[in-house]
């Protein structure tokens, strides 16, 4: 499976952006979908995971009620839509997969558990 990140860029404090996790190789279907962020000078962080299949969805408390997480099967696609962000939003986002076919394997928001990374893209929310 890979993965390719887009749709980062300069965006203005509580503007919008829909970040996509396009995959090649195997279908996105059978992964939990996380999407990180790396903050320059901080540590990688989690932000949101999607179940395989499309159910329970998880989120850091620094974005819930303002990222939702989906993904769009028939373009084996996943997205990270981002809305009123901040300044402190600021990072490169990456997308990651965690293989589970059989519902195996919890939505985690945990580097260590991912089984494919994307190489990222930068999001800077600034005026």
């Amino acid at each position: 499976l890979q993965l390719v990140e887009s749709g980062g860029g300069l965006v203005q404090p509580g503007g919008s952006l829909r970040l996509s996790c396009a995959a090649s190789g195997y279908t996105l279907n059978y992964y939990n979908i996380v999407w990180f962020r790396q903050a320059p000078g901080k540590e990688r962080e989690g932000v949101s995971c999607l179940r395989s299949y499309g159910g329970t969805t998880k989120y850091a408390d620094s974005v819930k009620g303002r990222f939702t997480i989906s993904r769009d099967n028939a373009k084996n696609t996943a997205y990270l839509e981002m809305n009123s962000l901040k300044p402190e939003d600021t990072a490169v986002y990456y997308c990651a997969a965690m293989f589970d076919p059989q519902l195996f394997r919890r939505c985690v928001l945990t580097e260590g558990d991912m089984d494919h990374w994307g190489k990222g893209t930068l999001v800077t929310v600034s005026s």
